[in-house]
């Protein structure tokens, strides 16, 4: 399974996902996007929005954003 993960670095909410998959055992690829609001294209083209964190998982059509949410999908679905 192919999971991609647009995040910034510095970010406390996405450390917190990026731990939750590490502590998973679970692979993903981490997309890094620039810290200028305005300049996250690659993020607003897969999730429509351009705040990071930003899970794609394209084996399952899902992307989501927030971290409680993607939290949560870890834990109950990928885990």
């Amino acid at each position: 399974m192919s999971l991609r993960l647009y995040a910034l670095d510095g970010c406390p909410w996405c450390e917190k996902v990026s731990d939750a998959l590490d502590d998973a055992g679970i692979e993903y690829e981490a997309e890094w996007v620039d810290a200028l609001h305005s300049d996250r294209d690659a993020v607003k083209r897969v999730s429509g929005q351009r705040g990071v964190p930003v899970l794609v998982v394209e084996e399952r059509g899902v992307t989501m954003a927030e971290s409680a949410n993607i939290l949560e999908y870890v834990e109950r679905t990928l885990a």
